[in-house]
């Protein structure tokens, strides 16, 4: 079974995320922090990945903590639920549209993380949410997921629609990736005999 439940504790956040590679999308995702959810919403439903957040961090200094930590735990869990990485397509790619948005994502679960982010917000903020923040969930996903992660925006005017289509695309190239490779089974996805 590629499920796998997991907390991390702090000084700033407590955060418990229970997540299954191989799932239908369900999600249920509670950080105090609205907009955030609706992206986790996002990430889980379209990576067919089951994803269940549960935060309570120091919203009363701002989102960062809580932001940066779940993105460190929801790592962290992809790399115990996906093991050793036999039989996995190990790549992912995906480009997005939506609305006036347009997001192209490439990945590899390499275990060398590594993010290269050319997405720009054209508002400070969305709501309440500070946009500045994408980037720090996508930052600690990649450290802490051992994942390569490059996201480009191609297009986009509306800051709501660039966050989420990146979040879309993201979790599209995720699927992709995760994914059991047919041709591939009980197989390292690498020469070098180790990921």
């Amino acid at each position: 079974m590629r499920s796998v439940t997991i907390t991390r504790k702090t000084a700033e956040t407590e955060i418990e995320v229970s997540l299954n590679l191989d799932g239908s999308g369900a999600y249920e995702n509670r950080t105090g922090i609205g907009f955030f959810d609706h992206m986790l919403d996002q990430l889980a439903r379209h990576s067919l990945i089951d994803l269940k957040v549960t935060a309570k961090g120091d919203l009363h200094i701002d989102d960062h903590h809580t932001v940066e930590d779940v993105g460190i735990t929801i790592g962290q869990a992809l790399v115990k639920a996906l093991g050793d990485k036999r039989g996995i397509r190990r790549y992912g790619a995906f480009h997005l549209a939506m609305d006036d948005s347009q997001i192209r994502t490439a990945l590899d679960l390499s275990a060398r993380p590594f993010l290269i982010w050319n997405v720009d917000f054209p508002t400070q903020k969305i709501g309440a949410f500070d946009t500045e923040l994408v980037r720090e969930f996508f930052q600690a996903l990649s450290t802490h997921g051992g994942i390569t992660l490059h996201v480009d925006k191609l297009h986009g005017f509306n800051s709501h629609h660039i966050a989420e289509a990146t979040f879309k695309s993201v979790a599209r190239a995720l699927r992709e990736a995760v994914e059991p490779d047919p041709r591939m089974a009980g197989v390292l996805p690498s020469t070098k005999g180790a990921l």
